[in-house]
């Protein structure tokens, strides 16, 4: 299996408002930048769409290291919350709805082609990959935010 480096960072001005996404993919010395921004949005949905976008573009199964300073991503994935959530029909504790559940239910079969590990980075802590997906996530809602 390839490995590959993930790099991922959602901004939302307002949540909701304008908002995108940022995802480096590195693998041997190659790197692929993705991003892309929507009218109306929450930094939840930007950081959820931010590792699908790059999950996506991976066109076999990959040994895959996805960082994130997505607390909401990691913790629901590596605490198996969202598959708790599924079990129960999208609901979490206290059965109140489970959110974003369209982006959970494209992300959880990606999660099944790959091998994917995540790790989380804090956020504009100098991290220069996460900083360069925070540049494109900003300015892709940045686009949004003119209109």
């Amino acid at each position: 299996m390839k490995k590959v480096n993930i790099y991922t960072d959602g901004a939302c001005s307002g949540n909701p408002g304008p908002g995108g996404y940022g995802a480096i993919l590195e693998h041997n010395g190659k790197t692929k930048e993705l991003s892309a921004g929507f009218a109306a949005t929450t930094n939840n949905r930007m950081e959820l769409t931010a590792v699908i976008a790059a999950l996506s573009a991976l066109l076999e199964s990959c040994e895959v290291t996805v960082y994130s300073d997505s607390k909401y991503v990691i913790d629901s994935i590596e605490k198996k919350w969202v598959y708790s959530w599924k079990s129960k029909g999208w609901k979490k504790a206290g059965k109140t709805p489970a959110l974003n559940v369209d982006l959970w239910e494209q992300l959880l079969p990606l999660l099944e082609k790959h091998k994917v590990k995540f790790i989380w980075i804090k956020g504009h802590d100098g991290h220069p990959q996460n900083e360069r997906c925070d540049e494109m996530a900003v300015a892709e809602a940045k686009k949004f935010a003119k209109q």
